[in-house]
């Protein structure tokens, strides 16, 4: 009888961080291993929501990250960290005492550090991925302390000392997979007609939809349509623009979906955002959020453009009238188009979360 083989996967937060350490998830339980995967994030992550539909092993942390904010609640919120920050590290060293870990991987995110910092002090295997070209402050923690450090742009690399693995950012397997015509269908959009896929992120863009709320009448007037994820919070103020050429969704679970029903997508360029784009080979319009870390947002999106798989622009000129006639232009143009989708699929790594699992048994096997 084979070993049973125990990995705690923990990162969240938001769905940069949660995404890719479910992709690996996937890409483990889809081989023929006798293994048990539990997820940690954090009960104030997007997690709190995914976990529960997709039936997974998993346990939410009371843990936040640092308010920057001088409200009283970001104040009050802060007041707790430290009541918040106890009880996190007692029910960690309990989940390690029940479950007996054999390797812990680390996706990022405030969530993720309690488990890497109990991993370490056990003398348990740790292996980071790495989404951003600038690394999360968790990678920058535990780099030096890992086994190995999986990550998603080469530039990440002048960052870390030790030596990492370029794989890519690993992607969930329906990405990429869903049929155009079908897609088209679930949104009741035409297939006759060129459609944009506007997101700003899991929590969507109070940027991007403003944008796309100022000029929706040169959006009409193109005859284009569109699908317009905005976030929660928005979502009610924008619900009065939908039509039926413009379908407005707080949330997409299925994104793969939305991915193959769009000809061009704007969005931020989070890192899973442009790994997933790549992969769907879909040509793309980023605007880096400017307040990013490292500015690792406008990082991201420069490794595409230089590829020439997107366009870039930056925040403070997207409103210009030249943005409206680069998205036309672009539409309208179907030799640039498929230049942008021929230059995604070269750069594309499919087999991120492949790679990144075989790191982490080969790493398993050698203990």
């Amino acid at each position: 009888m084979k070993k049973i083989i125990k990995m705690i996967i923990t990162g969240g937060g938001t769905g940069g961080h949660l995404y890719p350490a479910l992709a690996i998830g996937e890409e483990i339980k889809s081989r023929n291993y006798n293994t048990k995967v539990r997820y940690v994030g954090s009960s104030f992550g997007i997690e709190k929501d995914v976990f529960p539909i997709i039936n997974e092993k998993y346990n939410l942390l009371p843990i936040r990250g640092l308010q920057r904010g001088i409200s009283i609640k970001s104040l009050a919120r802060n007041f707790l960290l430290p009541y918040r920050l106890l009880r996190s590290i007692i029910q960690v060293k309990n989940i390690f005492n029940t479950f007996e870990p054999n390797i812990i991987i680390g996706t990022g995110g405030y969530a993720s550090a309690l488990p890497l910092r109990e991993g370490l002090k056990r003398k348990i295997p740790i292996l980071l991925q790495e989404q951003n070209s600038y690394p999360g402050i968790t990678t920058r923690w535990f780099a030096n302390s890992s086994n190995k450090v999986c990550i998603g742009f080469k530039e990440a690399q002048h960052f870390i000392e030790k030596k990492c693995l370029f794989t890519g950012n690993p992607v969930r397997k329906n990405i990429g997979k869903a049929n155009k015509i079908e897609s088209l269908k679930s949104f009741e959009l035409k297939e006759n007609l060129k459609t944009i896929f506007l997101f700003g992120g899991s929590q969507g863009s109070s940027l991007l939809n403003d944008f796309m709320k100022n000029n929706i009448s040169a959006f009409k007037q193109s005859n284009i349509q569109i699908i317009w994820q905005t976030g929660e919070r928005q979502y009610s103020k924008l619900l009065d623009f939908q039509d039926e050429k413009i379908k407005i969704i707080p949330f997409i679970n299925n994104m793969s979906t939305a991915y193959a029903a769009s000809d061009i997508i704007i969005s931020r360029s989070g890192a899973l955002t442009c790994s997933e784009i790549l992969l769907c080979k879909k040509p793309a319009i980023l605007i880096p959020f400017q307040n990013a870390a490292g500015n690792h947002q406008e990082k991201n999106a420069n490794a595409l453009k230089k590829a020439g798989a997107c366009k870039m622009i930056l925040e403070q000129n997207l409103n210009n009238i030249n943005t409206i006639k680069l998205i036309s232009n672009l539409l309208n143009n179907k030799n640039k188009l498929k230049k942008m989708s021929d230059a995604s699929n070269q750069i594309s790594k499919p087999k991120a979360a492949t790679q990144i699992v075989d790191e982490a048994l080969n790493i398993i096997n050698e203990i």
